[in-house]
């Protein structure tokens, strides 16, 4: 096997560890807690299907690169949890050590690419970013909203919190914010955030 093809290999078993990652958000259904693979697989696909609500046009091929490889980085760094202040001032230097480990193990281009894809995911400065945003801040509060708000008691989130992490979808679609917003107020009504 040649240096290339093994260096992709060897990456595509470490990101195989994404699927042990788990985060505070429930499956559907009230399951058990969601890993981050499914969580980038399932963003992927839902970027795919709302693309006509991006407030911009997308490379949706780009789009759900982004959301496939956005929290590769937590193999290393761990899932920080939306609504933890604590965790969130620690977060951007334990990704980034993360990033610079994780893609090194790709030939330089792959490494350049994904890394730099990663950068503007974070950057949010495109409309290919503020859409896979949007998705990143959508798919969780779905799945919380499908499960009764259940996560949200649980931890004693503030609507506060929830529209301060919400805010960053509107810039990638207004029409999702919209969705968000009552799905926020219906849970603010009935208890599940605190107001």
């Amino acid at each position: 096997m040649d240096d290339r093809l093994k260096h992709q290999l060897d990456f595509a078993l470490e990101i195989d560890k994404e699927k042990n990652v788990f985060r505070q958000t429930h499956l559907s259904g009230h399951g058990r807690n969601e890993n981050d693979a499914e969580h980038a697989w399932h963003m992927a696909i839902m970027a795919y299907l709302l693309k006509e609500y991006s407030n911009e046009p997308v490379d949706i091929g780009k789009v759900m690169l982004m959301c496939l490889i956005h929290d590769i980085v937590e193999i290393d760094a761990g899932d920080t949890y939306a609504y933890d202040p604590d965790a969130k001032k620690t977060q951007k230097a334990r990704e980034s050590a993360a990033r610079d480990r994780i893609f090194s193990l790709l030939p330089e281009d792959q490494k350049d690419e994904l890394s730099a894809l990663f950068d503007e995911f974070e950057a949010q400065e495109t409309s290919e970013a503020r859409f896979a945003r949007a998705m990143d801040n959508l798919q969780p509060l779905i799945l919380n909203n499908s499960n009764g708000g259940s996560d949200w008691r649980e931890h004693g989130v503030h609507a506060s919190q929830v529209y301060r992490r919400q805010s960053e979808t509107r810039p990638g679609s207004e029409k999702l914010y919209e969705v968000t917003d009552a799905i926020i107020k219906d849970h603010i009504g009935r208890g599940n955030l605190i107001e």
